[in-house]
């Protein structure tokens, strides 16, 4: 096993590196799905997949990382922690379980420091059936204009008409109208696209490439951004069934909140990456969580969202403007502290044993 802060990284490319490298060591097959773009640094980008444990297992687990492209940093610490484990990959393999390991799911948005896709799609707000009316959050048009003014950092009067909604309306119905999930403003924050992303179009191939005879499955979707800070959320990721959060709860223990009662730091949310795994594995019985690690507060991580977003609709600001905006942007998602770290490792561990454990139950 390797020192915990070994397994982090200082960008996506050296992320992505230690990942191939601990993969090969043990002599894993590695997938490797290619972006169509490259890097902010000219590298080569790819949805990287590893499967740890027999091709033909009825059980499986997934670990993702980089639904949300910078939260990376954190998800891919995990995923390389977890291949130096000897511990846990002897457990998960006793006991029949195979370990997909799904890394960067969004490189684009992992390597540019980014949340969203190369298309300004929230990837966790994409998984629509697009056939279909999209929906419609009428919240969100009235704080679009709120939340991308003209100049950066907001001016004066930006700032008052900000506080002056949430006085008015309470922080949770500002957080809900922004980050709910909205198909108008591709410009905008949390915009869900109209049509099916590269990142979701891959890993729904990854899935019917790895798990066609599964038939209990578990995901652990890794996320930073919400939540006191190191704090690990177990936000119930599913749709919205009793029996299916009793069985997240029975495996991950009671404090498994849900966005469909109110529990969760999370807004209700539609377009959700978990749902394909209702339709790409519709014979499995299905339990997952997204484990969500805070960082800093609720109102500094939508400042460095609304600040990055406006960079991208400007990126002829000054250079200084530019770096400041993406290193606070980096700040909101990722703590670089070994306690930070230590804080993550040691609880994304106890929920994959405890899926592995769930699996079997």
């Amino acid at each position: 096993m390797i020192a915990i802060p070994q397994a982090f990284s200082a960008s996506y490319a050296e992320a992505r590196v230690k990942f191939l490298e601990a993969a090969a060591a043990l002599g894993l097959r590695i997938h490797s799905h290619l972006h169509p773009l490259k890097g902010r640094d000219g590298e080569t980008l790819a949805m990287d997949v590893v499967r740890d444990g027999p091709p033909d297992a009825d059980k499986l687990l997934i670990v993702s990382s980089a639904c949300h492209g910078v939260e990376g940093y954190c998800g891919s610490g995990v995923q390389v922690h977890a291949l130096h484990d000897a511990e846990w990959r002897e457990t998960a393999r006793s006991q029949g379980v195979a370990v997909l390991y799904i890394h960067a799911l969004n490189p684009h948005g992992f390597s540019h420091i980014r949340r969203v896709t190369q298309e300004n799609v929230d990837l966790n707000r994409n998984f629509q059936d697009f056939s279909q009316p999209l929906p419609v959050n009428t919240a969100y048009r009235e704080v679009h204009p709120l939340l991308l003014p003209e100049q950066w950092p907001p001016g004066p009067d930006n700032q008052a008409a900000t506080a002056a909604f949430i006085a008015e309306r309470g922080m949770p119905a500002f957080q809900a109208a922004v980050s709910g999930g909205q198909h108008e403003f591709p410009d905008g924050l949390f915009f869900g696209g109209t049509e099916p992303t590269w990142s979701n179009r891959t890993v729904r191939t990854v899935l019917r490439q790895h798990a066609p005879g599964v038939k209990r499955l578990g995901w652990i979707d890794l996320h930073t951004g919400l939540g006191p800070s190191g704090h690990g959320e177990r936000i119930f990721a599913a749709r919205d069934d009793a029996a299916t959060l009793a069985r997240a709860r029975a495996w991950w223990g009671d404090a498994v909140t849900s966005m469909y009662d109110g529990s969760s730091t999370s807004a209700r949310l539609t377009g959700l990456m978990c749902f394909a795994a209702y339709d790409e594995f519709p014979q499995a019985e299905y339990t997952a969580i997204a484990l969500e690690y805070g960082t800093r507060p609720l109102t500094e991580v939508m400042d460095a969202l609304r600040g990055d977003h406006w960079l991208h609709l400007h990126p002829d600001a000054p250079a200084q403007l530019a770096a400041q905006i993406k290193k606070t942007m980096l700040e909101a998602f990722y703590t670089d502290t070994d306690a930070w770290k230590g804080q993550i490792v040691s609880q994304a561990r106890q929920a994959m044993f405890e899926a592995v454990k769930g699996l079997n139950s």
